[in-house]
């Protein structure tokens, strides 16, 4: 299960501004989070086409810290953005 660009252009503004050194963009951190929930891994484990899983890891618990996991989860279950369930 992947999120599209087009997918993600509904849930940009969401997301926070990307700040300091942005590798890896928010696009591919979504698509990782995805990745690991679907197939229950170890975040040391993810393939590399996501960027570095501490990287991935670091921005997830720092959205979920903050909310931002929770706004893009209400807006999806408001407006159906992606089937993720």
């Amino acid at each position: 299960m992947r999120i599209t660009k087009k997918q993600y252009k509904k849930i940009e503004s969401l997301l926070p501004k990307p700040r300091g050194n942005f590798v890896v963009e928010h696009l591919k951190v979504l698509n990782a989070i995805l990745y690991v929930a679907e197939n229950g891994c170890k975040w040391r484990a993810l393939p590399r086409r996501y960027g570095h899983w501490n990287t991935v890891y670091r921005r997830f618990r720092r959205w979920a810290e903050n909310g931002v996991l929770s706004r893009v989860l209400e807006y999806h279950y408001l407006y159906r953005v992606h089937r993720i369930f």
